[in-house]
């Protein structure tokens, strides 16, 4: 099992940031707000380089879309007790696989090349990255992600983890059987919503762009 970095004790790590890399491309500062925005504590420091702002908040509006749309809706209905209560983490994560699995439909490069970039931008812009968020990057690197996500075993692996770093009795440790009883709904669920998530997150960009000072 591959341990999972102990973030926060009061927070998820994020579990769907090679969607959220991907949504933020092609620029890597804005890349680069969007992945370290889980992280951060208070507000965005004025210092900050434009682009990382608008990533920042880029990533807050593509959760907000998220959680508020109908097949996003209707994938965690499909959980039934007690997992239905752990839905949103297990459909960030399985959405991830799902999203890696595919990647030929939605990335203009290999996932690899992809994976690697995301690796690298975090290595050289380091002094930017939370220090929060330090053994996050070293565990995307010690274990070849987010290009491993494609594998249901790492999806496994990240459930234990999860589950672990949960004071009470969960049920994280026992979901990959779960998600794969629903592959095929959840799979239907992602193809119908992903295209939506990324014309939003286009959009948003854009708006973004045009509204925050420069």
């Amino acid at each position: 099992m591959i341990p999972w970095p102990r973030v926060d004790p009061c927070r998820w790590p994020p579990l769907n940031h090679l969607a959220h890399a991907l949504l933020a491309t092609p620029d890597d500062d804005v890349i680069l707000g969007s992945l370290i925005a889980d992280f951060l504590r208070g507000g965005v420091d004025a210092a900050t380089a434009r682009g990382v702002r608008v990533g920042i908040a880029l990533h807050r509006s593509v959760d907000v879309y998220t959680d508020a749309h109908p097949e996003v809706a209707a994938a965690r209905a499909r959980f039934d007790p007690p997992y239905r209560r752990y839905a949103g983490i297990l459909l960030d994560m399985w959405f991830d696989h799902l999203l890696a699995r595919d990647w030929a439909h939605y990335g203009d490069s290999s996932l690899h090349a992809f994976s690697q970039r995301v690796q690298d931008l975090l290595v050289r812009r380091e002094a930017e990255v939370p220090p929060r968020m330090h053994s996050f990057v070293r565990y995307l690197h010690a274990h070849d992600l987010p290009e491993r996500y494609r594998e249901r075993s790492a999806i496994d692996d990240a459930l234990h983890g999860l589950s672990a770093r949960l004071s009470r009795a969960n049920p994280m440790a026992e979901s990959l059987p779960v998600l794969e009883a629903l592959a095929v709904p959840l799979e239907a669920h992602f193809a119908a919503f992903f295209p939506d998530l990324m014309a939003h997150a286009s959009a948003e960009r854009q708006r973004l762009d045009a509204a925050l000072p420069r």
